[in-house]
């Protein structure tokens, strides 16, 4: 064979190795570039998902300063503190003005701390039932709203042991808070008749006073956290006063509960 065919056979031999192999680096390339593309989109969708769930976080984190209402009925806030104060009744229940302003509690989700005096538990068992039912503490306010002085002690242990009995008859439990008159308490008590006193931090002098407007200004100006309000459940200008009071101070952010929350949380 002339050598010059044998050249010209290699030559052929090797311009279509070269087109096989330009053909397998072009297949190779275009498939980088399809895969590239797809690996962009990829990112791109997830890029997107990681934003959209980001959203989700934020809108749930936004959230949490909603203002919900709690078992009581008392507004809060997700996320902040409780801020709890007491209202607290002397002297009733009164056939009347008791039962009107548990009608007005209720309807708010209120509950509250009656100290009640001996005698007109006796005289309206159905009340201070309903007081229990509904939630309300009932503690000792003496038999007949006696006064503790050096002269009268014994006769100030009985009363206090006659009213819890009366209480005891009617809700079958133990008293455990007393509310004494014009605050005069002795500690022995405490020990001999397994009672706790309850003063007050407010005064709402509703007893001197039948504007109720000036009640409400003063309870709620002197109102903070923790505090422990007075009032008595046996005036009918109390009833719209109390009602108010619950009304401002919740608009505020308060949560009433009962005196024993105030006191052992």
């Amino acid at each position: 064979m002339p050598r010059w065919i044998g050249k010209a056979l290699l030559f052929c031999m090797g311009m279509g190795i070269a087109g096989i192999m330009i053909q397998e680096m072009a297949s190779w390339m275009q498939q980088n570039v399809e895969a590239t593309e797809a690996w962009e989109s990829i990112a791109v969708l997830w890029e997107e998902d990681a934003l959209g769930e980001t959203t989700e976080i934020r809108e749930e984190e936004e959230g949490d300063g909603m203002e919900e209402k709690n078992q009581d009925g008392n507004k809060e806030e997700k996320g902040t503190e409780i801020r709890r104060i007491a209202l607290t009744f002397d002297d009733g229940p009164h056939p009347a003005y008791t039962e009107e302003l548990l009608d007005g509690l209720k309807e708010r989700g209120v509950r509250a701390s009656f100290f009640v005096l001996g005698e007109h538990a006796k005289l309206h068992p159905d009340i201070i039932k309903r007081m229990q039912e509904e939630g309300h503490l009932i503690g000792n306010h003496t038999y007949s709203h006696l006064q503790l002085k050096d002269c009268n002690w014994e006769e100030y242990r009985e009363e206090l042991i006659k009213t819890n009995q009366v209480i005891r008859e009617i809700t079958g439990e133990e008293v455990v808070y007393i509310r004494p008159p014009y605050g005069c308490w002795d500690k022995s008590f405490e020990e001999e008749l397994n009672m706790f006193p309850v003063l007050w931090s407010v005064d709402s002098r509703d007893w001197c006073t039948s504007n109720g407007a000036e009640v409400v200004r003063r309870v709620v100006k002197d109102t903070q956290e923790g505090d422990i309000i007075l009032m008595h459940d046996y005036y009918d200008s109390t009833v719209t006063a109390a009602l108010q009071v619950v009304d401002e101070l919740q608009a505020q952010g308060y949560t009433f509960v009962t005196v024993e929350e105030i006191l052992f949380d």
